[in-house]
């Protein structure tokens, strides 16, 4: 429903316009309307461009990334995680956990203002490798050049795919993909040598000497050997013969992870970009492309701290067990940015501007914030530094009810604490609820997440149920060429609004249009011409909100 250069929405889809846009793509004639370019704050300050295509140009769009996904995903890499389906942040970040182990260096590389560089030219040349339909094509450059509106003034699109463009997420995986290619059939067989690390030679005078000890049965000996064997690795870290090179991407950020000395990590850098500047025309952002000493420092990924863990004290399983794994953690500056929207004046603050919303609407988004933040990250090995996050929103939410209500703190949390079952036990949260009659009462709750790692966390877009019932389909009732406001048949449209709450209150003059939508709880209505003429007549600022 959000408008781009032209003021249409879905609102009036018909299978007529349908017909139109099938014609004028069959005879070449189809032409994309230049996007209405907004932007949005960053959170290092600056603004990120977003494109917003009209009404057909995102129907069009849409067709073109299910016949491109359809054919390229199976060919991606596997170490690609970025607009997948059934990938995401949590199996990147879990691939580094549990196959990464031992790593050396950490390369951190990210491409600069990757989405607006994309060559056009080299995009069509590699979609020209696999698609050989000059139609098609076509059409993918004339959506990539429509150009766009910035203060109603037409700018040329040179490079780029917009931001907020239905194809682009597809786009550019499949333009970065000769990345994940060049560093998978060149990068990765070229520094990856031996099978297993020589052993070290400490660990093996120790262990001979161990072994003479306990033949000559002096056990103080033997405890004191025992005690040096474990704080020398058995591989030899120094072993020139032995490397290995990981690598992982999210959309225009990558991450290598390096098991030999600097230097090559520095080479391996170098030739990342001159292939990125050679056959791609991008660069890498000298600021952000760090290279990283994964036992001493963080490096920084999707959010996380990644690091290599090493402790020559810590005994687990009757050996040094922690050392060389990758560890998850929660950044510090991260836990003081969520904490700040519920503090002031040093100490959790109620929010002035939620004061007038009910109960269960305060109760419901502090929840989902909260909410949010821990399911992100689950994986870490410290989130329950998290307790710190959940405390400030607490305090914050009980203060905003207590404030609306003219009541304490210690009322306002007696009244809304409840225990709930989790799989790890009853646990406390804070609940309310609205009830219905007839019907289950809808609840909102915070907290009474645990706390603890949860090694296989990842986090799965909801997707509906498909309803059973075909009259529901909205092809269907298209198809049916049936007017559902007046029952009269012949060509029809759909009539959209954004949200159900636009259309009023039953029982205040509200019109039988939106009465019909708010029975049947539908954002969508087929009618016919005179019908949709009418609504947007009596009622145009409800029926386009």
């Amino acid at each position: 429903m959000t408008p781009g250069a032209t003021q249409e929405t879905a609102d009036g889809m018909s299978m007529e316009k349908i017909d139109r846009i099938i014609d004028a793509m069959r005879h070449e004639r189809y032409r994309f309307a230049p996007v209405r370019r907004t932007y949005i704050p960053k959170k290092n300050g600056k603004l990120r461009p977003l494109g917003l295509p009209t009404w057909s140009d995102k129907l069009v769009g849409e067709v073109v990334r299910l016949l491109l996904e359809a054919y390229y995903e199976p060919q991606f890499s596997d170490r690609s995680h970025g607009f997948r389906p059934g990938r995401g942040c949590h199996t990147a970040l879990r691939e580094i956990a549990n196959t990464w182990t031992g790593t050396t260096w950490f390369i951190e590389g990210d491409i600069s203002d990757c989405f607006s560089r994309l060559d056009h030219e080299i995009m069509v040349k590699i979609l020209s490798e696999k698609i050989h339909d000059n139609r098609f094509l076509r059409l993918v450059r004339n959506m990539l050049s429509a150009g766009y509106l910035e203060d109603w003034k037409w700018n040329a699109t040179l490079s780029g795919a917009p931001q907020g463009g239905v194809v682009s997420p597809v786009l550019s995986n499949i333009y970065l993909h000769k990345l994940d290619a060049y560093v998978e059939t060149v990068l990765i067989p070229q520094y990856t040598q031996g099978i297993t690390r020589r052993r070290n030679p400490d660990y093996v005078r120790t262990t001979y000497k161990l072994r003479r000890a306990r033949k000559n049965g002096d056990r103080a000996q033997v405890r004191n050997l025992r005690r040096q064997q474990r704080i020398v690795p058995t591989g030899d870290p120094y072993d020139p013969g032995y490397r290995r090179l990981h690598y992982s991407r999210y959309a225009d950020d990558h991450l290598l992870g390096f098991i030999g000395p600097k230097v090559e990590a520095e080479a391996i850098r170098d030739q990342l970009a001159a292939f990125l500047r050679d056959e791609l025309k991008l660069e890498l952002n000298h600021d952000k492309t760090l290279i990283t000493h994964a036992r001493t420092r963080a490096a920084r990924y999707l959010g996380y701290e990644i690091i290599t863990q090493h402790n020559d004290s810590k005994v687990t399983v009757s050996g040094r067990s922690v050392n060389g794994k990758i560890a998850l953690r929660v950044p510090r500056d991260v836990i003081t940015a969520k904490c700040a929207p519920y503090r002031r004046h040093g100490k959790p603050w109620h929010r002035t501007a939620m004061q007038n919303l009910d109960d269960y609407d305060i109760v419901r988004t502090y929840g989902a914030e909260y909410r949010g933040v821990v399911q992100y990250y689950l994986l870490a090995v410290d989130v329950w530094r998290l307790d710190r996050l959940r405390l400030d929103a607490q305090t914050s939410m009980l203060k905003t009810l207590a404030a609306k209500h003219q009541s304490t703190v210690s009322k306002i949390a007696a009244r809304h604490k409840a225990k709930i079952e989790t799989p790890h036990g009853l646990r406390t949260c804070f609940e309310a609820k609205v009830m219905r009659e007839g019907k289950q009462p809808l609840v909102a709750r915070f907290g009474g997440i645990p706390l603890k790692r949860d090694r296989k966390a990842v986090l799965e877009d909801r997707i509906p149920d498909r309803t059973p019932v075909p009259r529901k389909e909205l092809i269907r009732r298209l198809l049916a060429k049936r007017c559902e406001l007046c029952k009269s048949p012949g060509t029809v449209v759909v009539h959209q609004v954004r949200k159900l709450a636009s259309l009023g209150t039953t029982g205040h003059g509200q019109p039988a249009w939106a009465a019909l939508m708010a029975k049947k709880r539908r954002k969508t209505l087929v009618v016919c011409h005179p019908c949709h003429d009418a609504i947007h007549h009596g009622q145009p600022a409800t029926a386009t909100a």
